[in-house]
């Protein structure tokens, strides 16, 4: 009865949808996709061990990210346009999600990690529930852009221990201009103080792996070294020791952007250590930054289905 219950109030919310602040109205109850790209099924990409989130995510065990298809953002310079796309991965059920969840425990990850899931919230939340009841006890991990309504991360709460959300722009022009998303800095300000409320206190285990809390991403952006330190000055202003900070410096150009004056480029050497010796002098000690030259690395795995079909 719970099962059947779960699937009416997810066709509900699905037919017309406003899970995310697009709030697009698509009746993805009859497969028609939102502005996420998605229609009512789960699409998944990659199902596996992920080594290159933040070290107290990662570890030297991994992360059991799970990469879902499409995005309600749609970043012109997106790292992960081969799935954010929505056409990449597989089509799953609840209950295949649920046991995707189990095999990554199995397979000694440190958490499970839903990568861009904002679109399939109503799924995530119920095959949590049936992963738990099957005896998943890792860390939940919330893999965000950041651009989520409030009403939709209290759906997580009790089922989420760390969010890992973006904070991309405070410039609406920017988020505008970007991801065409103008109100882009008041919803993520909105969701990582939701966030917050639900985790207010980062907790850690004996091997330093977090176990609860909010880590805050930025990546820095070719030309856009004020603008990081705006997102910066703001995070550490309103949470202090609350939260995690992450500052990357992975930017990678794509196709996209290769006419674009600003984004056609990497970060240099010298934008990235503004940004760190900003974020010292103000007094950050909670974060991590990257080492080397990151965007010559490829954090970005074979999005080919590995670990989604039923073995």
């Amino acid at each position: 009865m719970e099962k059947e219950n779960m699937q009416t109030e997810t066709e509900a919310i699905f037919k017309k949808c406003t899970l995310c602040p697009r709030e697009c109205g698509a009746d993805r109850a009859e497969g028609k996709a939102g502005r996420c790209h998605a229609g009512a099924m789960v699409r998944v990409a990659r199902a596996a061990l992920h080594m290159w989130e933040e070290p107290c995510i990662s570890g030297s065990e991994g992360s059991g990210a799970v990469f879902f298809s499409g995005c309600s953002l749609g970043c012109i310079y997106c790292q992960n346009r081969e799935i954010s796309g929505g056409q990449a991965g597989l089509d799953i059920s609840v209950l295949r999600l649920s046991e995707i969840f189990l095999e990554l425990q199995a397979q000694k990850a440190n958490n499970v990690n839903l990568v861009t899931a904002g679109h399939y919230v109503p799924q995530a939340v119920s095959a949590l529930k049936m992963a738990k009841r099957s005896g998943l006890q890792i860390p939940v991990v919330y893999n965000s852009s950041g651009y989520e309504k409030v009403e939709t991360l209290k759906m997580l709460e009790g089922l989420v221990d760390i969010y890992l959300p973006d904070f991309k722009y405070m410039s609406s022009k920017l988020a505008e201009q970007y991801s065409g998303a103008g109100d882009y800095p008041e919803i993520a300000k909105a969701a990582i103080q939701e966030m917050v409320r639900q985790q207010p206190q980062p907790q850690f285990d004996e091997r330093g792996i977090m176990t609860k809390g909010v880590v805050v991403r930025h990546l820095l952006l070719p030309g856009h070294v004020r603008e990081a330190k705006r997102v910066v000055d703001y995070l550490y202003t309103t949470y202090r020791d609350q939260i995690y900070m992450s500052l990357m410096n992975q930017y990678t150009p794509g196709p996209a952007v290769k006419e674009d004056p600003l984004l056609h480029r990497r970060v240099t050497k010298r934008e990235y250590e503004r940004l760190l010796d900003f974020a010292g002098e103000l007094g950050v000690t909670q974060g991590f930054y990257q080492e080397g030259n990151t965007a010559e690395e490829s954090f970005i795995p074979a999005f080919d289905c590995q670990g989604v079909e039923k073995r």
